[in-house]
């Protein structure tokens, strides 16, 4: 049999014809399959551009846990490394998804620096819980960040000489250290913050929780932004003051608090505004809080980007470890998604900076699961020196 020149390229040009409207076809398929899956998350995450008031409360209300103890007050953070990491969240693409945080003011911080989609914090304490719509009901009318500290401090402002919606942290902490807080306006404050909570967003507030919300709002207007973290005897100068933490600097030397920015303040409050930052009250070993939480953000289609865990999985293990670590296998995770940590206290971390009492670090969640799995965290200080993303040390 003689084969023509050519005839072995015809059959094969022949049998692309005969299989290319199959083809065709069948990408037609695919990309209809794959749209339809991008239009469904895009829908989910569309639904979730805003909350009304009602399903935030309802978000509050349905994943939280019993009230639980941790032994201190945390009207402020006390944690002043908590800037050194934000350039290398930056580099990292530690942004947009989801944002889970605990404690209370500094996770504005990140929320201000990595622009979340929607950010819940979860912390053991329900009066955490019930500071958190504090602030959110101080951020809902207050449109910048002289109004915030004026309402949060209770300092009503002059008919002049006020600073200028622009004014720097420097100049907001000089007029407002000199400020006097005003009794009238505290009353009238704490009034109007309770009725913002309890209808604007529709969560009642039991005798408890007015008790709670008067108590932290109370220290706020005694302590002005001398206000710091309390723990037991300890108190004043042994911890940063609020004053600190609003003019805490970077490795390099720059501002970088939600409250000396504009830009990150209005972000914050956008969010707060549209119900996207939920406080729930919850253990992160808990049975409920967290695995709701991840429930949650996986049907919405969002993937956690960060996860701010402070100190708190030190005091996990307790024998309660292996349960926080089941909890975050049921958060949407992918290699992105970061731990954002602070050892403090007694663990004199090699990354730790002069001058600060903690060290502020970073780990990708799956090397933590990874790890886990092979027992490489038989202790705190294992899970603080084991793959940890630190910071360069300025020269």
């Amino acid at each position: 049999m003689t084969i023509r020149p050519g005839f072995l390229r015809d059959r094969r040009r022949s049998g692309w014809r005969s299989l290319l409207p199959a083809s065709i076809l069948a990408l037609v398929l695919i990309a209809s399959a794959g749209m339809t899956a991008w239009q469904s998350a895009s829908r989910r995450q569309a639904q979730i551009e805003g909350l009304s008031a009602a399903e935030f409360a309802r978000l509050i209300r349905e994943f939280s846990e019993a009230d639980g103890y941790f032994h201190s007050d945390n009207f402020v953070s006390n944690e002043t490394s908590y800037l050194h990491v934000v350039d290398k969240l930056r580099q990292l693409g530690a942004s947009r998804g989801a944002y889970i945080g605990v404690g209370p003011e500094q996770n504005f911080t990140y929320i201000g620096k990595l622009h979340p989609r929607i950010a819940f914090i979860v912390d053991v304490r329900r009066q955490a819980m019930i500071q958190h719509l504090m602030y959110k009901a101080v951020f809902h009318f207050s449109s910048n960040r002289v109004q915030f500290l004026s309402r949060l401090l209770s300092k009503p402002l002059p008919k002049e000489n006020a600073p200028l919606p622009d004014a720097s942290i420097y100049e907001l902490v000089t007029f407002f250290d000199r400020l006097p807080a005003d009794d009238r306006t505290y009353t009238a404050n704490l009034a109007r913050i309770r009725k913002v909570i309890q209808e604007d967003f529709q969560f009642p507030l039991s005798e408890r929780d007015q008790a709670s919300l008067e108590y932290v709002y109370k220290n706020f207007r005694n302590q002005g932004l001398d206000i710091a973290y309390r723990m037991g005897g300890w108190w004043g100068s042994y911890f940063p003051t609020l004053k600190d933490l609003v003019t805490e600097t970077g490795l390099h030397g720059e501002l970088g608090n939600f409250l000396a920015s504009t830009k990150d303040y209005d972000f914050v409050r956008g969010l707060h505004r549209r119900n996207l930052i939920i406080p729930v009250v919850g253990d992160f070993a808990g049975k409920k809080a967290l695995a709701a939480v991840g429930d949650y953000l996986r049907k919405g289609g969002f993937t956690v980007a960060t996860f701010y865990t402070s100190n708190v999985e030190r005091y996990l293990f307790d024998g309660r470890f292996a349960a926080f670590v089941n909890n975050v296998r049921k958060l949407p995770i992918n290699d992105r998604s970061l731990f954002i940590r602070s050892i403090a206290g007694g663990y004199r971390h090699p990354a730790r900076l002069p001058g600060h009492r903690s060290a502020t670090l970073l780990q990708p969640m799956r090397v933590f699961l990874r790890d886990f799995d092979e027992g490489r965290y038989q202790s705190y200080w294992d899970l603080a020196t084991t793959h940890y993303i630190g910071v360069e040390k300025p020269r």
